[in-house]
């Protein structure tokens, strides 16, 4: 089933046609904590800014939140070197990467949302409906 799908969506990952271009044109650069694995292009022949090219493959569903900051900014040319090379300083106050999950089961529902049943706390006696007059 898994090459049926590399063959046939976008969306599981890489295609059968990214994974050949990858494979021949690309190095392996390092995998982060998610499974998600980063390559560079052994060239620039065809880049469009004399830069290598430089290509994710994700770990299951192809979602770009997915991929942490320190590897947005080495695919983005940001940082010269990997994370695994020389790693991004972090800050005290930074919370761990997390992708996005909105439109799945683990979205966000805060409390008087339809997802959540549609309950929503009792009007505070400030309000004042409006009556045409």
């Amino acid at each position: 089933m898994n090459l049926l799908k590399s063959i046939f969506t976008w969306w599981n990952g890489a295609t059968i046609g990214a994974r050949f271009t990858i494979g021949r044109r690309g190095v392996f650069i390092g995998q982060d904590d998610t499974g998600n694995r980063y390559y560079e292009a052994k060239d620039n022949s065809d880049s469009y800014d004399d830069r290598k090219r430089r290509w994710v493959i994700y770990e299951g569903y192809a979602e770009a939140s997915k991929v942490p900051a320190e590897w947005h900014g080495w695919l983005h040319h940001t940082f010269v070197e990997p994370p695994t090379r020389e790693a991004l300083p972090r800050k005290a106050w930074e919370k761990d990467h997390q992708p996005n999950l909105t439109g799945t089961i683990h979205a966000y529902k805060p409390k008087g949302s339809l997802g959540r049943g549609g309950e929503r706390q009792a009007a505070s006696g400030d309000y004042e409906a409006w009556k045409p007059e």
